[in-house]
């Protein structure tokens, strides 16, 4: 066993490490990190492709093709460090939010898993009482009700497959599944319940039947999974699971929270102070605070890992996806270099950012390729274009319009809890860029931090792993000593005064000038 000394009190410890199921999108890793936040090794397997859409706007994948990725991880890294895949004390899982599956009685899939990607609508509406329709109207929420309805694939499952949904013995996240598939118990984290499903986040539970929203997502209650606490044990690793993984039988399986959540105990961001900001395929904004506060106007801020804590957050839905788009419609010259080198295509990408300066000259793009509850109809636009743009000046127009999106979430924050934000620590794909968290710091006016690792998924998910098996007495110590800054990116004021006024005169406006047109768009093509 390696000792060390502690950040806080100097005294030896011995360095303990757990394993974690990192499942996002685009690939799923397994990660070995200790009890000072590093991590000792890691295996990647991506995710080809990351789902299947067997009809325009569905996205879905094979439940057990996740299962089979974090198997295979689990065997890699056993292979190459088999000394330290020995001293593994326990497991925990990360994963995507609002990707859900139907199980049976004995676990097994009774369709494809729905990716959070996917965009099928429901055709009814919720059956709310003529006084809770009344209320809802009243307060402006009756048609984001109906839309909540229609994008819920349990009432699409209800309404399309009947028979499917008479089978359905539990109606579960992805994290569930997974959990199930490690340890035999359908049971999941509180901090892991984001989707469209009818979860109290104040409560950390199910709603209750009588809940006014109840019927958005009218889910049977014996069709729900059990709910436990973050750092709670959810059960052990089952001889099936043993063999596939090449894990101990009987290692504990340990509740950590989703991706996010993870990620923003992983940035160390557990006072309001500290905002985080997600750079990966859904971009976010969010904070951990001990208030119930929403971040829009009746959308609820999700259960954090700590107890009694939440995380009020504004989503992108279509965050560094635009990379991903962006690269295969219009970067085949770098991603043919980049193989040549060996490198990935974004690294040539974000070298070329410096050559264009901020503001792209005029060019501002509105990010907004997927809808969210409070803009149902929005569309992506790009405004501006002139004869002195490139495709470069699009790619920089991006990470651009992405930052201006999420400083409108920022400053929304800041509004609905009544402080405002110190510094901001990034996590996700797009944190690993020098140039991207320079533009982000020259954006937003702040401090830019990056931690030890881009991999804050998985640290925070050890986090609540080594909390729940005693190693530290609260997240304040476990954060104390397994998150570290290693970069911190200073503001340039002058580029943060050509972005404020093109966030207060240009980007702020460009919605409700172009609104009238997407809800137009939404009538011809009714699809979004």
């Amino acid at each position: 066993m390696e000792e060390s000394k502690s950040k806080v009190s100097g005294e030896k410890f011995t360095e303990r490490i757990v394993l974690v199921f990192d499942v996002g999108t685009q690939s799923s890793r397994a990660l070995l990190v200790n009890n000072r936040g590093e991590i000792k090794a890691k295996a990647t397997e991506k995710h080809d492709p990351p789902y299947i859409s067997p009809e325009t706007d569905w996205a879905e994948q094979k439940a057990e093709f996740y299962y089979e990725k974090i198997c295979l991880a689990a065997q890699t890294l056993k292979s190459v460090c088999p000394e330290e895949w020995e001293r593994i004390e326990a497991v925990s899982v990360t994963t995507i939010r609002d990707t859900a599956l139907c199980v049976d009685r004995e676990g097994k899939p009774l369709r494809n898993a729905f990716v959070w990607l996917d965009n099928r609508s429901a055709k009814g509406r919720p059956r709310f009482s003529k006084m809770a329709r009344v209320m809802l109207k009243s307060i402006g929420m009756d048609k984001t009700a109906d839309m909540q309805y229609r994008k819920s694939r349990c009432n699409w499952v209800m309404e399309n497959e009947p028979e499917i949904w008479e089978k359905t013995y539990k109606f579960l996240l992805i994290s569930g599944y997974l959990i199930f598939r490690l340890t035999g118990n359908m049971t999941d984290s509180a901090a892991s319940m984001v989707g469209h499903v009818p979860f109290d986040h104040r409560e950390r539970n199910w709603q209750k039947k009588g809940a006014l929203t109840r019927p958005v997502f009218d889910i049977p209650p014996e069709k729900l999974c059990e709910i436990r606490e973050p750092g709670s044990g959810l059960g052990c690793v089952q001889p099936d699971a043993a063999a596939d993984t090449g894990l101990r039988e009987g290692l504990p399986v340990i509740a950590s929270g989703s991706d996010k959540a993870c990620e923003i105990l992983g940035l160390g961001c557990i006072s309001r102070e500290k905002a985080a900001i997600s750079f990966g395929t859904t971009a976010t904004v969010s904070f951990t605070t001990d208030r119930y506060v929403e971040p829009e106007r009746f959308i609820p801020p999700y259960a954090a890992i700590l107890n009694q804590h939440y995380n009020p957050e504004i989503e992108i839905y279509r965050g560094y996806w635009l990379v991903s788009w962006f690269k295969k419609e219009f970067a085949q010259k770098e991603m043919a270099a980049a193989e040549e080198l060996g490198i990935p295509a974004e690294e040539l990408l974000n070298r070329r950012l410096k050559e264009i300066p901020a503001g792209c000259e005029g060019l501002i793009l509105q990010p907004y390729f997927t809808p969210n509850t409070t803009m149902p109809s929005a569309k992506g636009a790009i405004i501006g274009f002139s004869d002195v743009h490139t495709r470069i000046h699009i790619y920089r127009a991006i990470i651009e319009g992405i930052n201006f999106a999420l400083l409108d979430g920022m400053r929304l924050l800041e509004k609905q809890s009544g402080h405002t934000f110190q510094e901001i620590f990034v996590g996700g794909g797009g944190a690993q860029s020098d140039e991207i968290c320079q533009i982000t710091a020259d954006m937003f006016g702040l401090p830019v931090k990056r931690v030890q690792s881009h991999e804050v998924s998985g640290i925070g998910s050890a986090i609540a792993c080594f909390v729940g098996m005693g190693e530290f007495k609260n997240y304040e110590e476990a954060v104390e000593q397994m998150v570290s800054v290693r970069d911190t990116f200073c503001p340039d004021m002058e580029q943060h005064e050509i972005y404020r006024i093109l966030y207060e005169e240009i980007f702020k406006k460009i919605y409700g000038r172009l609104s009238p047109l997407y809800a137009r768009l939404h009538e011809i093509y009714g699809k979004r």
